[in-house]
């Protein structure tokens, strides 16, 4: 199987990419970023735009890849609702655009989050955005779309976060780690 992965470098991208690199199922990743990723790799090939959204620039065949991890993201916390919808929502749509265009026979997979507001209505900012690119996600014909809601990531295997509380988060867990639960969200898809 080839993948696409957007947003290797971020904390959640990172364990994907690992996991995909680990798994023999997976002959070839392609990673799509601002920035270069740290790990080498046979099977990886990791491709540098200033901006993901601009695919024109990737010289790769995007139509022969399997599925894309879209994993790119950012925190709302400090940010208005025009600039979080900016990267949560369009940045999504105009990459899942062109990647179904070239290939409606992917799988594309969202890393969403835990309390993701699908009525699109509700009082949280960021759980609207997300509620509307998931919307907007399962509408794009796709051989599938597939959303995860992770309540809490706990980065392991070296990985770290760019993101304050997730850096400083830890070692909290490991005296706290046993005590707490994540709430559950159901996964959402459409075969």
């Amino acid at each position: 199987m080839k993948v696409i992965i957007f947003g290797a470098t971020g904390m959640i991208g990172q364990g994907a990419l690992r996991e995909c690199l680990l798994d023999e199922s997976f002959t070839e990743v392609l990673t799509i970023g601002r920035r270069a990723g740290a790990q080498t790799h046979d099977k990886l090939h990791d491709v540098v735009v200033p901006d993901p959204t601009d695919l024109a620039s990737v010289e790769v065949d995007l139509s022969l890849y399997d599925a894309c991890f879209f994993c790119l993201g950012v925190s709302s916390a400090g940010m208005n609702e025009a600039a979080y919808r900016a990267i949560t929502y369009d940045m999504v749509m105009n990459v899942a655009g062109v990647l179904v265009k070239r290939n409606p026979g992917m799988t594309f997979i969202y890393v969403s989050g835990a309390g993701t507001d699908s009525t699109e209505k509700g009082s949280s900012m960021w759980a609207r955005a997300k509620g509307g690119t998931e919307n907007a996600l399962l509408k794009l014909p796709f051989a599938r779309v597939v959303m995860f809601r992770p309540g809490y990531i706990q980065p392991l295997h070296g990985v770290r976060s760019s993101t304050t509380p997730y850096r400083e988060a830890p070692a909290a867990d490991l005296a706290a780690g046993p005590l707490r639960r994540a709430p559950r969200d159901r996964r959402l898809s459409r075969a």
